[in-house]
């Protein structure tokens, strides 16, 4: 039992020298970064400074929730990044399903080359794709003109919060489909045929069997789609025109234009507890919705 005992010790240390490079990586490029943005948070604003100058003081954060212009931006974040996370879930699942569920691996490969193939681009090639079809003089604009739908004054598409959101989507489906099509592919067909054999219809067996077991890839997709959209810094600015100011804007401006190292790790500290209450939040419902299968 004592040699038992020492083989599993061993093996246990084995393993975790595996585990040591990636928790090395992670310590030095992501906690120890991560506490000194924390720290030069409390630190008085000063142009150009950048050292840990340790004087907790708390007037960056009382300059935060006490300007509207930040508070609301965190709001407006918050809120981009839910209707992101739902259109992309309404948009990604029925493709999703459909790239499960397709076994011709012909069509499976050629639907799921159609996903990755938007990933490759670059995604500021994709919003300037996009600014040309969307754009006052695109093609979409340009079209109605064309019909007689619209006059000399073109559908405001772009620089607005209507065209963060499309762009947004458009860069944000692909990782909402990759995250369920996995987890549908998983899901056992025997479960929907006895359902469908106990006097289920199609839409019953989906709503009663499907769905729930691909709850899961749900969650897990909704939740990378949020904090993609949530820290995204380009797609404002190219679809928002510097109009839809969020809090990554923010970032920017307090970091790269005025040099106010302290305020801009205030913010970027409120991104983090706002990243991390929706973390939570994942974890709750997926307690509680997909047994704690994440």
């Amino acid at each position: 039992m004592a040699q038992l005992n020492l083989q599993t010790m061993g093996s246990s240390g084995r393993l975790w020298l595996l585990a040591t490079p990636g928790l090395v990586f992670f310590l030095i490029f992501f906690l120890i970064p991560l506490g000194s943005l924390f720290l030069i948070s409390f630190d008085k604003s000063s142009t150009g400074v950048v050292d840990v100058r340790w004087m907790f003081d708390l007037s960056n954060y009382e300059r935060f929730f006490s300007r509207s212009i930040y508070y609301e931006a965190a709001i407006r974040s918050v809120t981009l990044a839910a209707i992101v996370s739902v259109i992309t879930l309404l948009l990604g699942y029925p493709l999703a399903f459909v790239i499960a569920k397709t076994t011709d691996p012909g069509r499976n490969t050629l639907l799921m080359i159609l996903v990755l193939s938007a990933m490759q681009l670059d995604m500021v090639i994709r919003l300037f794709g996009l600014m040309v079809l969307m754009g006052d003089k695109g093609l979409i604009n340009e079209l109605l003109r064309w019909l007689g739908l619209v006059g000399e004054q073109p559908l405001p598409l772009m620089y607005n919060f209507f065209g963060v959101v499309v762009g947004l989507v458009q860069f944000s489906l692909p990782f909402m489909i990759l995250s369920l099509v996995g987890v549908i592919q998983a899901i056992n067909p025997s479960l929907e045929e006895a359902a469908r054999s106990l006097g289920a219809g199609r839409w019953t067996a989906f709503r009663k069997v499907t769905l729930p077991m691909s709850m899961p890839g749900i969650l897990a997709g909704m939740l990378l789609v949020f904090a993609l959209a949530f820290s995204s810094y380009v797609v404002p600015t190219l679809m928002g025109g510097w109009k839809v100011v969020v809090l990554p804007i923010h970032v920017f401006q307090q970091i790269s234009e005025l040099a106010k190292w302290q305020f801009g790790a205030t913010v970027a500290v409120a991104m983090f507890v706002i990243s991390v209450m929706a973390m939570l939040v994942y974890q709750r419902l997926a307690s509680r919705y997909a047994g704690g299968r994440v």
